[in-house]
């Protein structure tokens, strides 16, 4: 058994079994796997306990300390329920329930669960019994441990997306009702101009709705790596133009947007669609949180290396504009859930949508300062052709 104050380590493993002759030997143990690959046991980034066939504690290592902020020379060599007494959230106390020495035979682990060390410190245990024959007496007990601060970031996530979207629904839910059950109460009361302004008000508040969902969509697809992308030609140029387009008869002035092609660009391979969100969002960012002209620049992307440049070249598009730009210490953070540049309104999930967009392309996005001090969006699309026209 390991001396107290000491780590478990190969020998600690060794001195633990019996001679040969006397029982059958021990299977081989984490720790000296561990060593034939010239790693430590310190050297895992999650928490590492090793129980011997007796249920003492021959193995503890630095991250099972940082997590539980046990000091090993107080768990080695005891018995690993006294020196990890865990509990489940009920106050129950796990190794009773469990019994991994004297319970079913053909146990052979424990799933992850949250439980609970005295003092209330939550931790994220998991269970395997290792067994020279099915059904054999546990001759190694390894219990790994996890942090709950991951765990918890993500509910914090999820909790903070349920929340902005049940505020961002609201709003235009409560338009959409307000105005229909006026309108089905009163419809001979009104003017046809009334009405047609009722009407277009429920549309565009049905198409915010609309937007919201979609975009609770792709962060779904986006955050499970589902995200489909249907390549075909895409005219890059005619779709900023189009953009432009919408935007000057939605009421912006055609002055306030400046379109620069430079040079031949390659032929462009990506999802329409996508590219499509990709420029909607980065030029209503532009329009509504920035100031001055809006410019959108497309060039031809240098190959970043590889044998062949034509899997690496692609069309890079810039929108830059001269309002006051982004703050250093805010550009981390952009291309994050819920990351608003102003308070003019928005999800704040745009920009995560359009990073997913992007990567799923194979491209690359960047924030950064224009040079009139604005805020700068450069992407990188490859041009992406099928294998077939290879």
């Amino acid at each position: 058994m390991p001396q107290n104050g000491m780590r478990g380590t190969s020998a600690d493993w060794a001195a633990s079994v019996p001679p040969p002759g006397h029982e059958p030997p021990a299977p081989p143990s984490p720790d000296g796997a561990l060593g034939a690959l010239g790693i430590d046991a310190d050297d895992l980034p999650d928490g590492l306990v090793v129980a011997d066939e007796h249920g003492r504690v021959i193995c503890f290592n630095a991250a099972a300390a940082r997590i539980t902020a046990l000091c090993p020379s107080d768990v080695l060599g005891r018995p690993v329920d006294q020196a990890l007494p865990l509990e489940d959230l009920d106050g129950r106390r796990w190794w009773q329930l469990t019994d991994p020495y004297g319970g079913l035979a053909i146990r052979v682990a424990q799933p992850e669960r949250n439980l609970l060390l005295p003092g209330g410190r939550e931790v994220l245990v998991s269970a395997r019994y290792v067994r020279l024959q099915p059904g054999g007496p546990v001759r190694r007990l390894v219990v790994t441990l996890r942090g709950t601060e991951a765990r918890r970031r993500t509910e914090r996530s999820h909790a903070e997306l349920i929340a902005t979207v049940a505020h961002e629904l609201r709003s235009p839910l409560t338009s959409v009702k307000g105005f229909t059950a006026t309108l089905l109460a009163k419809w001979e009361r009104f003017t046809e101009d009334q009405k047609k302004l009722m009407l277009e008000t429920v549309d565009a508040d049905a198409n915010r709705v609309t937007r919201l969902i979609a975009e609770l969509l792709d962060i779904s697809r986006i955050d499970s790596g589902r995200l489909e992308v249907r390549r075909q030609p895409v005219d890059i140029v005619a779709a900023v133009r189009h953009h432009v387009d919408g935007h000057v008869a939605a009421g912006q002035s055609a002055e306030r947007f400046a379109v620069r092609v430079c040079g031949p660009l390659p032929a462009l391979w990506a999802d329409p669609d996508k590219v499509d969100q990709i420029l909607g969002n980065l030029l209503e960012n532009a329009v509504r949180h920035g100031d001055g002209t809006v410019t959108i620049e497309v060039t031809r992307a240098a190959g970043t290396g590889g044998d062949d440049d034509r899997t690496t070249e692609g069309t890079a598009v810039t929108v830059s504009d001269e309002g006051p730009g982004i703050p250093e210490e805010s550009m981390g953070r952009v291309f994050t859930r819920f990351w608003r540049g102003s308070k003019r309104g928005g999800t704040g999930l745009g920009l995560y949508i359009v990073k997913g967009i992007v990567e799923a392309h194979g491209g690359t996005i960047s924030v950064g300062r224009a040079p009139d001090g604005g805020a700068e969006f450069r992407f990188i699309l490859p041009v992406g052709a099928p294998a077939y026209l290879a």
